[in-house]
């Protein structure tokens, strides 16, 4: 086990010094200047020089990868061409937002799509799981902003549940915090829970087919006594990696939904970021999502190890 973990944790490493590399070229590369655009098209040669200067972009390509890199390595991520302030400063606020978001969305993809799927493979063809399964195809097809749109008109302006655009700050009231982003939540979850459903339906259905099952069939053991014993523990590790999956594309997601429900979360600032040309705020939030993307996958295949030691082969 201590050597899987070793090989995950130096291919986090070696993934996320590329994913760094490629997004710090690619800014660098873009077309337009920083200095440029903040000073306008008015602005003297002598001035844009000495802005450049000031902002780094004179010194070779290598050297401000390295400061960027090192400075990445203490959450230092340098200075807004925008706010002339601290990014660390200006997104950190932010992050726990998008956490709680999206931890809340996992666990309620967890707390529904697990149960469901097991109850529909186990009366699969019945009335219930036919009609479980057609609401599940059409939620499948929703995309989650369009799902926030409908909670939103449903909940906050028929149901006046909440306010829609009425953010309540984590830091001021944190139980309204959670209360606010709980449709948000299911906006995301939902159309990951339905995708689950049925990958976890059909994980038990064909694990159901195999030998094993029939022999443990006719030794006596009951649907249900095969379902937990048997059947479970195998269909659930494909399941388990699509909902580490899922929990990376929920960050994503999220940054959608954010703009549905007026959150103001990372979502906002990447778009104001792009729009103002504030690369150091993109690179920033952007490298953030890259860490918890394969932080994710990282875990999630540890877990799988850990819970069939035929992976870690």
């Amino acid at each position: 086990m201590g050597k899987y973990l070793l090989k995950k944790t130096v291919m986090l490493v070696l993934t996320l010094l590329a994913v760094s590399f490629v997004v710090f070229a690619i800014f660098t590369i873009l077309p337009g200047d920083p200095a440029l655009h903040k000073l306008g098209t008015q602005a003297t040669p002598e001035r844009l020089e000495a802005l450049r200067e000031s902002m780094g972009l004179n010194e070779p390509f290598m050297l401000r990868y390295l400061k960027w890199l090192s400075g990445m390595l203490v959450f230092d991520f340098g200075n807004s061409y925008s706010y002339s302030g601290s990014v660390t400063a200006l997104i950190g606020p932010k992050i726990p937002i998008n956490l709680v978001l999206s931890v809340m969305a996992l666990v309620i993809v967890c707390c529904v799509s697990i149960p469901m799927g097991i109850y529909t493979a186990k009366h699969v063809g019945g009335k219930a799981d036919k009609c479980i399964m057609a609401v599940n195809q059409f939620a499948m097809s929703v995309p989650p902003f369009l799902v926030g749109l409908f909670l939103t008109f449903v909940f906050g302006l028929t149901l006046k549940l909440f306010v829609p655009g009425g953010y309540v700050d984590y830091r001021e009231n944190f139980i309204g915090f959670i209360g606010y982003l709980i449709c948000p939540a299911i906006a995301i979850a939902l159309p990951k829970c339905a995708m689950c459903i049925k990958l976890l339906k059909a994980n038990i259905l064909e694990e159901s087919k195999k030998d094993y099952a029939r022999t443990a069939y006719s030794r006596g053991n009951s649907t249900t006594q095969m379902l937990y014993k048997h059947l479970l523990k195998n269909a659930i590790m494909p399941t388990i990696t699509f909902i580490g999956m899922v929990a990376a594309d929920m960050i994503a997601s999220g940054i959608i939904v954010e703009q549905v429900f007026g959150i103001p979360g990372l979502g906002r600032s990447l778009l104001a970021a792009i729009s103002a040309r504030d690369y150091p705020v993109v690179e920033a939030i952007v490298m953030l999502i890259a860490f918890l993307i394969v932080t994710i996958s990282a875990v999630t295949d540890v877990i799988h190890g850990i819970m069939d030691p035929r992976v870690r082969m």
